[in-house]
């Protein structure tokens, strides 16, 4: 509507300038219409600087994340370093546990991403803040810019699981090829085991009378915390 007052105003000032012969009613009509033609470039630019006419609208968002990998004991989200200075990353995340979809935050400076750690699930809080119009006022005097919902900023939180992984997409890699060797995984499994039985001979001499099932728990939990140190001692050499 504002570009249309101002095509309205020029045009109309163009013509009272010319075509009317009364030089008094000439002069006033044009200068009212130059007037017009000057508040509306006026308020186009005040718009388009400052947002004229529009206001600022956060929304908040939730939603539960899952692994970008397939193991049950080494669950993980990754990140992507931008540029080389290593200012700003991008998180990948799966959005639901059966995709093979990997989803991503915005490689834009308007996105900020920050990591917390948490004891529950694992999730993702978003909050967004875009440009709306006031009212359907100013919507209709200044929707030609498409100005609504235009971005401002977006926050993104990751509040992730206390046994979970945040490695960059390189340290998945070299983790990966690590875990591959099977040099590696004989070492590991024979270590393992060994961590695995001191435990459990450990615990028996507490408990003499403990019941096999109650070994199997034990030795469960053993090997649960040896994987967890494994993978922490791997990750701080692949740093």
């Amino acid at each position: 509507m504002i570009l249309a007052a101002l095509s309205i105003s020029v045009i109309l000032g163009f013509v009272f300038f010319v075509y009317i012969e009364n030089k008094t009613w000439s002069n006033l009509l044009t200068a009212i219409a130059i007037i017009g033609a000057v508040l509306s470039t006026f308020y186009i630019v005040k718009n388009d600087h400052d947002h004229y006419g529009m206001k600022q609208v956060t929304q908040t968002t939730s939603r539960r994340i899952y692994s970008v990998g397939q193991s049950k004991q080494m669950q993980m989200i990754l990140y992507q370093p931008v540029g080389s200075a290593n200012k700003k990353q991008v998180y990948i995340y799966q959005k639901s546990a059966d995709t093979k979809k990997k989803s991503h935050t915005r490689a834009k400076d308007d996105t900020s991403n920050k990591v917390v750690r948490t004891s529950g699930q694992s999730r993702l809080v978003t909050k967004t803040t875009r440009w709306q119009y006031k009212d359907n006022t100013a919507k209709l005097w200044f929707g030609i810019a498409d100005e609504g919902h235009h971005l401002i900023k977006q926050k993104n939180t990751f509040y992730i699981n206390q046994n979970w992984l945040v490695l960059s997409t390189t340290q998945a890699k070299a983790l990966q090829k690590k875990m591959a060797d099977k040099t590696y995984q004989a070492k590991l499994k024979a270590a393992g085991k060994a961590f695995v039985e001191k435990q459990v001979m450990a615990a028996m001499k507490k408990a003499p009378t403990m019941t096999a099932n109650q070994r199997a728990k034990i030795a469960k939990q053993a090997q649960a915390q040896f994987q967890a140190q494994a993978i922490k001692q791997l990750i701080s050499q692949l740093k």
